[in-house]
């Protein structure tokens, strides 16, 4: 059973291992036409890419990006895309300390207990190296949505590093990009760069909260029941390596409110329904409403740290680990970019079901 794609049309499937040759996606039911080159993908590429600051792992990798199928002059064909990112910078050998035993936290014992075999040199397929490629993919999305939804934009960003949370009031889109964290709160950003300093000295790691928002999306994407679009959404941002909670809208906040407080008003304006609120994250009933679509995840922090951990070997003996080699003391810094591009996919993909049935019988309101 092949479970390496994700999508219903548009459909990505990505390979590769962190320190094979190389790792890149497929992907299927791109729409024709549609402006791209790899100068275009390779912008998103280099936001995700490792070695930037000292805040990430120093594995210095270019992420170069190539596209060897599917377009033609500068357009895609509506062929199968072809996408290409080489590995140049492993270090196998940092590994070579892991071969018979287990790390704590990492896929290392589920995939050996599933498959009896495993790639010990970076995790193999369960490295974050493999989000390479859904960033690749993502920005081949970003162009297909160019196309179609012109307004459409995908913004992510850091909310929280650990216990230390950025602060709403500060939010400033500006800042996003002038900080290593991406974050929106220049003065939660200073406080961050000390607090994952001191980890990242300590041999320790740490997790992470990444919000990504999608403004200018049409309302009636998604469908109810098995094809709402926050379960497509809430799947991709838990398929990212590392993610362990998603949230849409308030998520696990809404809990505690009232159904006064929760239902998000509804009023009429000359551009159509607007909302007092948007508790709802921009989708009720599976379907959006044409609010901003918000979606927060929860990264956990890096498995492989150099703190002693407690272990077994592959023969059940009891032991300790230390993991070398290179590795991001916050990897939600890095997951920033993946987050985006998890959500122009599956938005690109619910654009292209939403045609495909409904075309332009939607429903309107106030003639």
């Amino acid at each position: 059973m092949s479970l390496n794609t994700f999508g219903h049309i548009f459909r990505v499937t990505t390979w590769g291992e962190s320190h094979g040759p190389a790792l890149g996606a497929t992907v299927d039911g791109v729409p024709p036409g549609v402006e791209v080159d790899e100068a275009q993908l390779q912008h998103w590429l280099d936001k995700r890419k490792p070695g930037q600051n000292k805040y990430t792992t120093q594995r210095r990798e270019p992420d170069a990006v190539r596209i060897l199928s599917g377009t033609f002059e500068g357009r895609t064909t509506g062929t199968p895309v072809q996408l290409l990112i080489e590995n140049t910078d492993q270090r196998s050998k940092d590994y070579g300390d892991i071969t018979q035993k287990f790390r704590p936290g990492h896929a290392d014992i589920t995939y050996f207990q599933k498959y009896g075999i495993r790639d010990y040199r970076g995790g193999g397929r369960s490295s974050a190296r493999e989000t390479a490629a859904r960033v690749a993919a993502g920005g081949l999305a970003r162009a297909a949505l160019n196309a179609l939804a012109p307004g459409l934009e995908i913004r992510g960003y850091m909310v929280q590093m650990g216990p230390r949370k950025a602060d709403p009031a500060r939010y400033d889109d500006a800042q996003i990009d002038q900080n290593p964290f991406w974050c929106p709160d220049a003065e939660t950003a200073d406080d961050w760069a000390g607090y994952l300093d001191d980890l990242r000295k300590s041999g320790d790691s740490v997790g992470a909260v990444i919000e990504v928002v999608a403004r200018g999306v049409p309302a009636g994407l998604g469908a109810p029941v098995y094809g709402k679009l926050d379960t497509d959404l809430a799947a991709a941002m838990m398929s990212i390596n590392a993610v362990k909670g998603v949230e849409i809208g308030e998520g696990m906040a809404a809990a505690a409110l009232t159904g006064s407080q929760n239902a998000d008003e509804i009023f009429m304006s000359n551009d159509g329904p607007r909302y007092s609120s948007n508790h709802a994250g921009g989708i009720l009933g599976g379907i959006s409403t044409g609010q901003d679509v918000v979606v927060r995840f929860a990264v956990k922090p890096t498995s492989s740290i150099l703190t002693p951990r407690k272990t077994i070997t592959l023969s059940g003996e009891q032991t300790e680990i230390v993991t070398k080699g290179r590795h991001d003391p916050c990897v939600g810094i890095r997951a920033v970019p993946v987050g985006e591009a998890m959500m122009a996919c599956v938005l690109l993909d619910h654009l292209l079901l939403h045609r495909g049935q409904i075309g332009d019988a939607g429903g309107r309101i106030g003639g």
